[in-house]
């Protein structure tokens, strides 16, 4: 991560973040354990080489609980996840947060990986849970990563 330079989102950023999320995440609003967020309305880190995004996390406090919403590295092996989990984990333990959380689905794998070797651990499966979410986001695909049918969203914490 020599060249990437990592900020808090600024309420100047709104916009920019709300079409990274469009892009990504193929709309404004991302679902998950049955609720709607809107990331551009979150605080977050952004990662930038230079003057492009390379990577974007965003997150939300809930009592002593920390959640990550999104998390996206454009430089895959770069550092550019790890950094910014290491970020919203400095965030979450100065916020007064003893667990940092989040939701990905059963089809990605990678992210599974990702989590567990950074010191996440699989807490829970919610089965069925992309099809209550299809009912606030509709455009959630039905055919994951490598054909995998989209169901069930798997829960990773880390104690702080």
């Amino acid at each position: 991560m020599s060249n990437y330079t990592i900020r808090p989102l600024a309420e100047s950023d709104r916009e920019w973040v709300r079409q990274f999320t469009i892009e990504h995440w193929g709309d404004a609003i991302v679902v998950a354990h049955g609720e709607v967020f809107e990331p551009h309305e979150l605080p977050g880190f952004a990662t930038f080489e230079g003057q492009e995004c390379v990577g974007l996390l965003t997150y939300r406090i809930d009592g002593q609980s920390c959640e990550v919403v999104t998390i996206n590295s454009l430089r895959g092996g770069g550092g550019v996840g790890s950094a910014l989990i290491a970020e919203v984990v400095v965030a979450a333990r100065a916020l007064g947060c003893t667990r940092l959380y989040l939701i990905t689905s059963n089809d990605n794998l990678n992210a599974l990986r990702f989590y567990q070797k950074r010191g996440f651990a699989l807490v829970a499966v919610h089965r069925n849970a992309l099809e209550r979410s299809r009912a606030l986001k509709p455009s959630i695909a039905l055919i994951g990563f490598d054909g995998i049918p989209l169901r069930d969203e798997i829960e990773l914490e880390m104690w702080l």
